[in-house]
């Protein structure tokens, strides 16, 4: 498909240059790949899978190796579709399973060596930043503040944001709750959905 209608693109013939991100969670793998168009970014490519990182850290403080084998797994996708595509530049995050477990710098050296991947493991704080930036075309601009939730797999960010501030909505104030729908469910061994068990 010609790309000679986009304004960013030197060439017509010629698509401009990707850019992909990785997004690592407790429970999930996700990539995204886009490329510039016109104001903002046109999707080329995407990945989800569930891998379930974070499978048992609270419990042991560690990652499993099964757990750690399906997401090398997931991520050696997301590697390859990388490549194929030749993204210019690429951002890798990981969050709260790698944060939390002792392993994890072990992980993250794995990965760059069996994946190829540069991930790298954000604080929650960043995590909450980064979880703003993306709610800001969403945020009703005619109120002075607005609170978002971001619960995740291992943890929940919760974030009050000013959204008057002159340099566009800024995070006045963020808690990093140690809860999310894999630590919960395990906490309640798989019960988080009937009955009494669901109301704790």
């Amino acid at each position: 498909m010609s790309n000679a209608t986009d304004p960013l693109s030197a060439d017509p013939e010629r698509p401009p240059q990707a850019y992909g991100a990785i997004d690592l969670g407790t429970n999930n793998c996700r990539l995204l790949v886009a490329r510039p168009y016109g104001g903002g970014f046109r999707v080329v490519d995407s990945f989800s899978r569930i891998v379930r990182l974070g499978e048992g850290v609270a419990a042991e403080g560690r990652l499993s190796e099964d757990a750690i084998k399906r997401t090398l797994n997931a991520l050696k996708v997301c590697s390859a579709k990388l490549k194929s595509i030749g993204a210019l530049r690429v951002r890798s995050i990981a969050t709260e399973a790698c944060r939390r477990a002792e392993n994890g710098p072990e992980f993250l050296i794995r990965v760059k060596e069996e994946a190829g991947l540069d991930l790298e493991a954000i604080s929650s704080q960043e995590e909450a930043e980064l979880t703003l930036a993306g709610c800001v075309p969403l945020l009703d601009q005619m109120r002075p503040h607005a609170l978002v939730f971001d619960i995740g797999g291992g943890s929940t960010e919760v974030v009050w944001i000013d959204t008057l501030h002159p340099d566009g909505p800024r995070a006045v104030d963020v808690i990093s709750l140690p809860h999310g729908v894999v630590t919960l469910t395990e906490d309640f061994a798989g019960r988080t959905n009937v009955g009494e068990a669901y109301a704790e």
